[in-house]
């Protein structure tokens, strides 16, 4: 099933249970994908579906460090449950020692010596990833890697 055709499902499951946090950050979704749609680039490929999913679980995430940061702990916690619901629709993320085996095999691959090669490594990796770990995680490893060279 297309995401846009879970998102729908999803939808309709959420407008019958009244869960309006959930039909709050589906419709987000099916937005983004619509506004993609019609952008006239065609068929929207696996990748680009990642990719609105990802940059909208990046919004909500950085939106609730700010309300956190401000002492809104009640702006932020609808924040983090719509980022938690959109996120169900991602690949499951590996976890931190996963991406530092997958960094240290780019690494070698490419013979990255110091942080000039790390544009060529995040490249990499970040193609090899895809959806499974957000960005900020693999240039903190990226940089690790490359420091500690």
């Amino acid at each position: 099933m297309s995401l846009k055709n879970e998102v729908m499902e999803q939808i309709k499951s959420a407008m019958r249970s009244k869960d309006k946090l959930a039909l709050e950050s589906l419709r987000a979704v099916k937005s983004e994908l619509l506004l993609l749609e019609t952008s006239g680039k065609g068929d929207i490929s696996e990748e680009d579906e990642l990719k609105i999913l990802q940059k909208l679980v990046k919004q909500r995430k950085d939106s609730a460090t700010t309300f956190t940061e401000q002492g809104r702990t009640d702006l932020a916690e609808p924040e983090l449950a719509q980022a938690k619901i959109i996120a169900q629709f991602l690949p499951k993320q590996m976890s931190e020692d996963e991406v530092k085996e997958i960094v240290a095999k780019v690494v070698a691959q490419v013979g990255a010596k110091s942080m000039v090669d790390m544009g060529k490594v995040m490249g990499m990796v970040s193609k090899e990833l895809a959806g499974k770990s957000d960005g900020k995680t693999i240039s903190g490893i990226v940089r690790s890697f490359l420091i500690d060279n």
